[in-house]
């Protein structure tokens, strides 16, 4: 039996575009006082689970496999970011995706993960998709109290300046930062444009219609929707994931992990999570080829089933 056969995926059509029944949407309240919108679904009879989301994402774009983890028993908890999805927003640029520094999502992370981890026993579990994987490891090589085991998918150990070397991207970064344009979007991306959809798409998705469907939840809840990060976002990620992929503290997680990657990949650098890969004691890693793009858990079928049983074997193993 094959994960396309697998009782763990039930034949009924999950519906991508309404919020799963049972579920509990709300806010969670940061230390300095800042909204955090927080998801919750499941009984927790499995364990627990913290999904964390990429630059840019909402919690919309994973109910279905928020869905599929509550429905194997994990009580699941997944949030937006501060400054992204329907966590505020901080510039007046609505669209623009701003962090003054990454640290501030490491404090917001470490502070929520206080909390879920206090809500109840049994196993942990995190799973975190390409900039939520970056602030995962480093928050684990930084001293984060260890889940019982994590899944980084397509994880960003390093990003992708092409068609400009790193050492140039680096410093337009920096001129920009210091010329005071730090606030202000990196580029410009057309939100009417088909053809950039298109090429959006290609560089995320080979299925169109689980694209589509990020596209009708930003259409339909626009105080939700990001377009291009800042020129200090741009910076911050540049410098952050050069330190955590070089530096000696991602040598020390202990935490059994999992990491899935795309040779295909055009927003996060492969290579890069090669490197770091092996650097961490015990991680096992699973790369797919041109099958997948950078959002392996929202692929076409075959890699998206294909990427959850590997999952759910991992922590079935790991995670008791």
């Amino acid at each position: 039996m094959g994960p396309m056969d697998s009782p763990d995926f039930p034949t009924a059509a999950f519906d991508r575009r309404a919020w799963p029944m049972g579920g509990r949407l709300d806010y969670w309240t940061a230390p300095d006082g800042w909204p955090i919108r927080r998801y919750r679904l499941g009984s927790g009879a499995r364990g627990r689970m913290l999904v964390l989301g990429g630059r840019g994402d909402m919690i919309e774009k994973y109910l279905e496999v928020i869905h599929h983890w509550a429905a194997r028993g994990w009580a699941v908890t997944s949030f937006d970011w501060r400054g992204q999805g329907g966590s505020g927003r901080l510039t007046g640029d609505p669209l623009c995706g701003h962090i003054g520094d990454f640290a501030e999502w490491i404090a917001d992370l470490n502070a929520l993960a206080a909390e879920w981890r206090a809500e109840g026993e049994g196993p942990t579990a995190m799973v975190a998709h390409s900039m939520g994987g970056h602030m995962l490891l480093r928050a684990l090589a930084e001293g984060m109290p260890s889940p019982d085991a994590a899944a980084v998918v397509a994880p960003m150990l390093g990003v992708h300046s092409a068609p400009l070397p790193r050492w140039l991207a680096v410093a337009i970064a920096r001129l920009m930062v210091g010329s005071g344009r730090g606030e202000r979007a990196a580029w410009t991306q057309k939100e009417q444009s088909e053809r950039q959809r298109r090429m959006r798409q290609k560089r995320l998705t080979h299925d169109p219609d689980r694209y589509a469907d990020e596209i009708w939840w930003r259409d339909h809840s626009r105080d939700i929707a990001l377009g291009p990060p800042s020129w200090n976002w741009v910076l911050q990620a540049l410098e952050s994931t050069k330190v955590l992929a070089e530096g000696d503290a991602i040598a020390g997680i202990s935490t059994p992990l999992l990491i899935l990657a795309t040779k295909a990949d055009q927003l996060v650098s492969t290579p890069a999570i090669l490197k770091v890969a092996g650097r961490i004691a015990g991680a096992r890693l699973h790369v797919y080829g041109r099958e997948a793009a950078h959002e392996i858990l929202r692929e076409l079928d075959p890699v998206r089933r294909d990427a959850l049983h590997r999952i759910d074997a991992f922590l079935d193993e790991v995670a008791c």
